[in-house]
């Protein structure tokens, strides 16, 4: 290992072509503005928002043996992440995502993530051959864990053995992928990120605030989740009660990767042995600085 790590980062890693404008856009419109390519993908994004908390994350993903693999395993590497515990394909592309933002939102994004779900459990192996842990010693620190992987590979993460100890903190790809988390509910170590509308999937049920979200989860049996809401009130409901916080008020200059950002941010507030509203309060104005910065 090249260095020690703080928390691993399970899914997906990718290049993300993000198109920004500042006017609104409906479909079929044609409009000026940035187009930018960064490293991208949920677990991606919980690293970076990781790094820059001060924290050390390893990647846990599959990346192909071509020119973009390599300069993303290039840039995580100069970032401050681990990259040794990558899997490498020689047959499987490097995965990407495309989106438009406008002023009234995001407009339409592609992911193309088809190389992480052919990887499988591939991808877990330095959780059981002995590099993280293995089934008599299983891995007992954070895992961040990315809603990109397969609602299979989900459903048996659920009861495998080898994430029995961890610090299980699971996000969705997206408001599409929101069922795939529904065999981690009663993880019972698991902490769910998810946001009003995804939580409303998830439940087949639609919610007028994220405390009414965070409370049907409850109800299905999540130990312990965090349910955000743009800019109004954010809930989390846990065995020992249910709390909301307010965002700050902020200009939203762009969106992708705000709630990766916000659970970087909440596991490092507690990390830091933050908790409570402290530790919500901390992560909502890191978020609201990461939404309100402008492309430079």
């Amino acid at each position: 290992m090249s260095k020690e790590i703080d928390i691993l980062c399970i899914g997906s890693v990718l290049w993300d072509v993000i198109g920004r404008t500042p006017r609104s856009m409906a479909v079929g419109h044609d409009v000026p503005g940035r187009i930018t390519r960064l490293p991208g993908g949920v677990a991606m994004n919980i690293a970076m928002a990781l790094v820059r908390e001060g924290l050390t994350p390893a990647l846990l993903t599959v990346l192909g043996q071509d020119n973009e693999g390599r300069e993303l395993a290039r840039a995580a590497t100069e970032m401050g992440m681990v990259a040794d515990l990558v899997t490498w394909s020689e047959d499987l592309p490097t995965d990407q995502y495309m989106a438009i933002e406008a002023e009234n939102g995001l407009v339409a994004a592609i992911a193309d993530a088809h190389s992480l779900e052919r990887a499988g459990d591939a991808i877990l192996e330095p959780l059981a051959d002995g590099r993280l842990g293995s089934i008599s010693a299983p891995y007992d620190g954070v895992i961040a864990l990315d809603g990109n992987l397969t609602e299979s590979l989900l459903s048996r993460i659920a009861d495998n053995p080898l994430f029995s100890s961890a610090d299980l903190r699971i996000a969705p790809a997206s408001p599409g992928k929101a069922n795939r988390l529904v065999p981690l509910l009663h993880h019972p170590k698991a902490t769910i990120y998810v946001n009003r509308i995804e939580a409303g999937l998830i439940c087949d049920k639609k919610f007028p605030t994220a405390l009414a979200a965070a409370e049907g989860l409850r109800g299905l049996g999540a130990r312990r989740v965090l349910v955000t809401d743009g800019g109004e009130a954010m809930a989390e409901a846990s065995p020992e009660g249910v709390r909301t916080a307010i965002p700050p008020k902020v200009t939203v200059n762009r969106v992708t990767g705000a709630g990766d950002t916000f659970m970087a941010a909440h596991i490092a507030a507690e990390l830091r042995g933050q908790s409570g509203n402290f530790a919500l309060e901390a992560a909502l104005g890191i978020t609201a600085a990461y939404i309100s910065e402008t492309d430079s």
